[in-house]
Order: C-alpha cells, then structure tokens, then sequence
C-alpha cells in the first residue's frame, strides 16, 4: 500500500494484515483526509492518483466527463452529507494509456468514537472490457434478430416484387400492342413497389445497426426537442399542435439512437390524427427511472395491440407503412434496459411510455440540486 502523510494531520498506519488485503485487491482503492489529501493508495490506483497530491486534483486532470464541473465539490459533497457518491462509467483519459470507463465510489470514514467524518474511501473498478462484452453482446444479439426476421423479410419483398414484375410485363404487353397511354400508369405502379421494398430494406438496416456508442453523452431532452424540430412541418401539415413539458433534471444518456426512436413516435402520432389533434411529450424523473412519455389524440390503438411491436404488423393502408418502427424502437430502448409500452388513452387516442433505469443502461445520472420546475414548449 502506497502512503502519504500529511505532517499536519498524522493517520495512523494500516495493519500489516489489512496492508496484504489491500495491495492484492484488483479494485483501485484511495484513502483521503478531510481536506481531500491522499494518504493511503493501493498499486491498481496507481495509474490514477500517481504523482497528485489530492483526489481532486487526481480527477480533474484525468477524467473528462461534462457532468462533473468540479470533483472537488463532488467529493465534498459526499463527506458534507455522510452518503455514498456513485459516479458510473466516467471517462478516464490519458495520453499514453488511452480512454477507459470507470465506476467511482466515493464512500465517507468517520471516527468509531465521536462519529466525526474525518475523510473518505474512493472505490475505483475499471469497466472498460465489461462495457466492450456488453457492446459486443447486443450487437450479437441484434445480428440473431436479424436472422430471425430474414425469412419475414424475404416474404416481405417478394410481394412488391410480384407485383413490380407483373407492371413491367404488362408494359411490355401495351408497347407491342401500341396502347401507350396504359405504360405511364403501369410504370408508376412498377415504381411504387420498388419504393416499398426501398422502405423495407431502409428500415431494416437501422434495425440491424449497432448499440449505443460507449462514450458518447446526449441530453434527452435536447433530443426530444430535435426530434419535435424534425417534425414540425409534418405535423403543422396535418394540423397538429404539439406540447413539451420536459423535466429540466432529466439525465444525459449516452449514445445517439434514442432520437429515431422519438421521431418514429411523434410521426406515428401525427399519422393516427389526419384530422388534426394535439401531441403532448413529457420527460419525467422518478426515485430510479426517467420516463418520457408521447401521448396523442387520435385514433387510437388497434384491437390487436398485444401486435404492436411485431415485426411488420401495420394498421395502414398499403404502402403507408412497414411495420418495422415499433420494433426498432422497443429494439433500441430495450439496449438501455428499458421499456416501451402502449396503452390506449381514455379520451381517445394512445400514449406510448418509455421508462428507462437510472442504474445502468446508458443513462448518467443528472448533478444533484433542487428540483427544477417542467420546461413547457409549444409548436
């Protein structure tokens, strides 16, 4: 165990028992003096704190991670408070030795007499391979959905091409026989079909594309606001307004995909109200779980909707859909170790809920403060 003391506040040594625990442990493991001095420091902390005097300093010059202004404060926070700090999946970079995720623990030691927090313990596991099997194991599991789905996807296809060769012979057919006013209707119909299968296999390949990126950060909200931009026109089209009330301390998560997910709710919103309608998104935090839920008053839901998230049941007209959104979207949600569940609003029309763990699965977890109040938006 590596050891630092500071003259002005002496700590007494580690039992040569408790000295063999902790330079075998494989956890990084720094102890810290009230005033966020290192003082004890096992070999696997090394590549961390090596050559830094404080645990702040430490983190500040090699994790990069924009939900932590100042890890001094953070830390402070912990001891202040006397609660354990969990910082999941930060990004540690370093210029020789590249990035890697680690899971910080920051737990405060107080004094068995008076109770007194006198420092704390900083648990450090690195979790890059975990995080890497992780990402390799959803992108192995997503392949075999795609295998499955193969066999739906060749019938799928065949269809629109049954169709698109019988337009083309029968264009044929009318340019021997002359009638060629016949061959621009039955070229349009031959087009139609290509552009359905174009559908299908466009489709198809976002389904079969990889999980969330590891280190990239997005704020939902955010998000949900561009996918509304996205959107707009569509819906100003249809007659459609739309309401966001999101929930100014909703995480960040990390990776991208989240987005497709909400522009395929919101344009299936808007096409369930071809009379025009309203479409509310809100963005909700709860003890474990954020929840974002897309409510609209159309339609609503068919009477089949345990078949909702069937790859390729549609409840649209042909060529208005290919029933592949739903399950891309519980697809992508389900990577995060989320939900995605529908259910038929009261007052007609259907909301579509997202619940997504505060644990886990990509999300990071928002700095700690006072609630703040819902952020409504209108269009």
């Amino acid at each position: 165990m590596n050891s630092t003391q500071p003259a002005d506040n002496p700590q007494p040594r580690l039992s040569e028992t408790m000295e063999r625990v902790f330079q075998c442990l494989s956890l990084g493991l720094v102890v810290y003096d009230h005033r966020l001095r290192i003082i004890h420091h096992n070999p696997a902390a090394d590549f961390l704190v090596e050559g830094s005097p404080s645990i702040s300093e430490a983190l500040t010059r090699h994790i990069v991670d924009s939900r932590y202004e100042s890890w001094g404060d953070e830390l402070r926070k912990a001891l202040d408070h006397g609660v354990e700090r969990r910082c999941e999946q930060t990004l540690y970079r370093d210029p020789q030795q590249g990035e890697r995720l680690l899971n910080l623990l920051c737990v405060p030691l107080s004094d068995p007499g008076s109770g007194r927090i006198t420092g704390g313990i900083l648990v450090i596991e690195d979790v890059t391979v975990v995080a890497s099997m992780e990402k390799r194991l959803a992108v192995s599991e997503r392949m075999a959905a795609v295998g499955k789905l193969a066999a739906r996807v060749a019938h799928e296809l065949n269809n629109p091409l049954d169709g698109i060769l019988r337009y083309l012979n029968l264009t044929l057919r009318a340019h021997h026989q002359g009638l060629y006013d016949k061959i621009d209707t039955y070229l349009k119909e031959a087009r139609g079909g290509l552009l359905r299968m174009t559908e299908i296999v466009k489709e198809l390949v976002e389904f079969s594309r990889g999980a969330h990126t590891t280190f990239d950060e997005t704020s939902i909200n955010s998000v949900v606001e561009e996918a509304v931009k996205v959107m707009s026109e569509k819906a100003a089209a249809c007659g459609v307004s739309i309401v966001c009330t999101l929930n100014e301390n909703v995480p960040a998560f990390r990776g991208t995909n989240l987005f497709q997910v909400f522009c395929n709710l919101i344009k299936n919103a808007i096409d369930a109200m071809p009379d025009g309608g309203t479409l509310t998104l809100r963005t909700q935090v709860g003890k474990d779980e954020v929840v974002i839920v897309v409510e609209d008053t159309g339609i609503g839901l068919p009477e089949e909707i345990d078949r909702l998230f069937e790859p390729f049941f549609t409840t649209k007209e042909p060529g208005k859909g290919t029933g592949l959104g739903l399950p891309i979207c519980k697809d992508i949600v389900e990577k995060y170790n989320g939900t995605l569940r529908a259910e038929r609003r009261p007052k007609g029309g259907s909301v579509f809920t997202i619940t997504l763990p505060l644990h886990g699965g990509g999300l990071i977890h928002a700095p700690s403060g006072p609630n703040q109040p819902p952020k409504e938006i209108s269009s």
